[in-house]
């Protein structure tokens, strides 16, 4: 289903008596100039008048960050403060309140903000949008929503290529963003191969995290869109979910796979699938995970390739009950990827993303 998310606006007057109310005092009289805190996703700051006829003063209870109220008080009669709420870049409407007190009296208002996305996003059914990257913005990755793997040494795999944090040392950008496409490069400088391993900063428990992308071409090649956890201490132990791999030297063969202690490659017990997506160097495809406490099931552009269960057998079959992060990155040679050879002649090869999605049940 299609749903367009809008700024939500809703208005709020003062709560009345009992907890979280107002705290009656006659001795007090207290006037605002506006009694509507209801704010859009944007960021803005709205000025009120409060009149009140002893010392005063203002606080927005429970600590959060993204609204402030400046005087903190005022003395009697009349009093300009100022409301500012940051951007909401969130995807869920949120509140706070805003408490003004004198002696024993007390008044409490909900600020509440509205959220907003710019573009229309397909909602699988029974989810709701949680993180997103459209690669709408800015000329390189977002550091507020990724942060780089750098280092060579194989990664265990033998590969060739030194992941660097965005700029080949002296040299190119290799994540770049332009017409809303993030591309990862795979480039040879010197003697040395150089290419993006890049990773959300946030991660999650069960959800659907989806991303469209067009993979490079080439032999040597080795793009990937995965998973690890958060709290990583080993692996195949804490577990690892690749929803997309793709070899050059196997074009347009996409697998998905999972490792846990009982299942990995390394002792030839590895649960995978393989399959054949014509097209899938030269245009976009939709490569998605529904993972939930129950199974794992990757989809190409809606059909499933790949399903796992939890055997209900702990940890060492089923580590998927921790937060994940996201990663995409493009290898060069190693123990898959150089299976049959290189060809630098293929170099730069170039990894394209549209978007990448996460969603997580209502």
């Amino acid at each position: 289903m299609i749903i367009l998310f809008a700024a939500a606006v809703f208005a709020f007057a003062s709560c009345g008596g009992g907890e979280g109310g107002s705290a009656t005092d006659n001795s007090v009289t207290m006037t605002l100039s506006s009694e509507d805190f209801s704010f859009g996703y944007a960021a803005e700051s709205r000025e009120y008048t409060v009149t009140c006829g002893n010392e005063w003063g203002v606080s927005v209870d429970g600590g959060v960050s993204w609204a402030t109220v400046s005087p903190s008080g005022g003395l009697s009669g009349s009093t300009v403060i100022k409301v500012s709420v940051s951007e909401n870049k969130t995807y869920e409407e949120r509140s706070a309140k805003l408490v003004f007190k004198s002696g024993a009296f007390r008044k409490e208002y909900v600020l509440v903000q509205g959220f907003n996305a710019s573009t229309d996003i397909d909602v699988p059914e029974g989810y709701r949008l949680v993180w997103n990257d459209e690669f709408d913005e800015g000329d390189t990755p977002d550091t507020e929503k990724w942060w780089y793997e750098t280092g060579g040494g194989g990664w265990g795999n033998n590969e060739i290529q030194t992941y660097v944090a965005g700029k080949i040392p002296g040299g190119a950008e290799l994540a770049t963003i332009k017409n809303g496409v993030l591309t990862i490069s795979c480039m040879k400088s010197g003697d040395n191969v150089y290419s993006i391993r890049m990773n959300t900063i946030e991660g999650w428990t069960y959800g659907w995290f989806e991303a469209r992308l067009r993979l490079p071409s080439g032999k040597g090649t080795w793009p990937a869109f995965w998973m690890m956890p958060k709290n990583f201490t080993a692996w195949p132990d804490d577990g690892e979910i690749d929803i997309m791999e793709e070899v050059g030297y196997h074009p347009n063969y996409v697998s998905s796979s999972i490792h846990t202690k009982s299942y990995n490659h390394s002792i030839g017990t590895q649960k995978t699938r393989e399959k054949e997506i014509k097209g899938a160097q030269d245009e976009f495809h939709v490569y998605a995970l529904e993972w939930t406490a129950q199974q794992i099931r990757t989809y190409v552009d809606g059909e499933p390739l790949f399903t796992f269960a939890n055997e209900g057998k702990g940890k060492d079959t089923w580590p998927f009950n921790a937060p994940f992060y996201l990663k995409l990155n493009l290898a060069w040679g190693g123990n898959w990827g150089g299976a049959q050879g290189i060809d630098e002649s293929c170099l730069p090869a170039r990894y394209e993303i549209d978007y990448v999605r996460v969603f997580q049940k209502k």
